[in-house]
């Protein structure tokens, strides 16, 4: 997991399977999944906070084979992409 800056907001990055194209829109529905295990709430939870605060969210391919969760904050406080927690 990589989180870090990008303009305007950060990224929330995996190297897990990533997300295909047709499904990124799906993954923000309630109870959505792909999975045996899990109910399907974590990201409709997270699109519902970050719109609340006025923000938005957006998924992408990441570095690797992952996928990136990208927060639009609405000020840019920097453009580094450099992490800002790797774990």
């Amino acid at each position: 997991i990589r989180v870090g800056r990008s303009p305007g907001g950060f990224y929330v990055e995996d190297d897990g399977p990533g997300i295909a194209e047709n499904e990124r829109e799906k993954v923000f529905d309630s109870g959505y999944t792909t999975g045996e295990e899990g109910t399907g709430m974590g990201l409709s939870i997270v699109e519902t906070i970050a719109t609340a605060h006025g923000w938005a969210i957006d998924v992408t391919d990441g570095a690797g084979d992952g996928a990136r969760f990208e927060i639009q904050l609405g000020m840019t406080r920097g453009s580094s992409d450099e992490p800002l927690l790797s774990r």
